[in-house]
């Protein structure tokens, strides 16, 4: 496995946290941004923006693309077709023409393609990145070098 296996393992250490929105507190309670944050916290340092109050159905109304906007000031974005490492943030849309508002942490990448998130009703899992989901990748991207 290549990548940043650093960032995998402190996604790992989360899986099992129970949903909880707007939280970000390893065991207690996240939501898919609370996980990158928690994960960022681990592997860089202190988070590199505020991050304000948000609603489940953020930037819908509005169609602003808040997180892949947010994704691209903090994190490396790699090209659309770019092969997906261990370590790198996905961004989905979850519906098509919608904006992108859920993301996870790739695991495994290649064949056997897995990532990390939190979502209702699961709390942080490890699934596989099936045909299906990675359909719905808006973006992708990884952690900045030098942590």
């Amino acid at each position: 496995m290549s990548g940043r296996l650093d960032v995998v393992a402190q996604a790992r250490l989360w899986l099992g946290t129970p949903y909880v929105h707007q939280a970000s507190t390893l065991g207690a309670g996240t939501d898919c941004l609370g996980l990158l944050r928690g994960v960022w916290r681990a592997v860089m340092g202190p988070e590199p923006e505020n991050v304000p109050a948000y609603t489940m159905d953020w930037s819908e109304a509005e169609g602003c693309e808040e997180m892949l906007a947010a994704a691209r000031r903090c994190l490396v974005e790699k090209p659309c077709g770019a092969a997906l490492a261990a370590g790198d943030v996905v961004v989905f849309r979850m519906r098509a023409g919608m904006v992108a508002k859920h993301l996870g942490i790739v695991t495994e990448a290649g064949a056997q393609a897995q990532f990390i998130h939190a979502y209702t009703g699961h709390g942080v899992t490890e699934n596989a990145l099936t045909d299906a989901w990675a359909r719905r990748i808006a973006g992708r991207f990884e952690f900045p070098k030098g942590a």
